[in-house]
């Protein structure tokens, strides 16, 4: 069995070179809710020597609220954003001499498409292009993933490994205390439990069926980088390659 790690990148915290050895994809934030040349450069680079799968990773351009607002915009103003943001990300790919293997968004525009058919329709309508040869990571039974199939779109299920879930698969809001799991242990046996029985215990204590070929850990959490030596670590310990 193979999964695969990814971690959300380019975002100021500013400890990649610390996570890269764990992981083996990573979203780079293109300038919507963070970053610019400079960090994109600077996160692609240390992906390549570290051999980690890059993706784009764009948001609703939201810096003062980091793309964690659901924003209302006109859909062109919507599209010109998205557009300019995976222009700028394959621009800086091109330099390298490296391809995007994925789109991941961020945030509040990850958590809308999951739910917003329209939306959802509007942003598949914008990365088609982009998308050709990529993957577009998306969370499992959702409405980004149904849209997405329709229109040809290789996708992989995410979930995530350090975020509790709530009983529709829906993220527990970052504005609750235990949005977060933050237990290097707790977030290995949320992990296996995906990976071993496709169910995911949410806050209720239910186990609801998901599934997942690709986990998120988050880089700006205290205990980052050795949560993400723990969970990769334990999990090649199980015979699971993570590549």
């Amino acid at each position: 069995m193979e999964i695969d790690i990814n971690c959300d990148v380019g975002e100021g915290v500013d400890n990649e070179h610390l996570l890269m050895p764990y992981i083996s994809s990573c979203n780079i934030a293109c300038g919507g809710h963070f970053g610019d040349k400079n960090t994109i450069d600077k996160t692609i680079e240390l992906a390549v020597q570290n051999k980690v799968l890059i993706g784009a990773h764009p948001s609703f351009p939201d810096k003062e609220n980091f793309g964690r607002k659901l924003i209302e915009m006109a859909d062109d103003d919507f599209k010109e954003s998205i557009q300019n943001q995976l222009n700028l990300f394959l621009n800086r790919l091109a330099v390298f001499k490296v391809k995007m293997h994925h789109i991941k968004p961020h945030g509040a525009l990850y958590n809308a498409i999951a739910i917003d058919k329209d939306v959802a329709v509007l942003f598949i309508d914008i990365i088609k292009k982009y998308a050709i040869d990529a993957y577009l990571y998306v969370p499992y039974s959702s409405v980004i993933e149904k849209v997405a199939l329709e229109n040809n779109i290789k996708i992989k299920y995410e979930a995530f490994a350090d975020r509790n879930y709530n009983d529709d698969l829906t993220l527990v809001s970052r504005a609750c205390e235990n949005a977060m799991i933050l237990d290097k242990e707790n977030v290995f046996q949320h992990v296996m439990r995906i990976i071993k029985e496709d169910k995911v215990k949410t806050i209720s204590g239910k186990e609801v069926q998901i599934k997942a070929t690709t986990f998120c850990l988050h880089g700006d959490a205290n205990n980052a980088i050795e949560i993400a030596e723990y969970v990769s670590n334990n999990i090649k310990n199980e015979g699971i390659i993570v590549g």
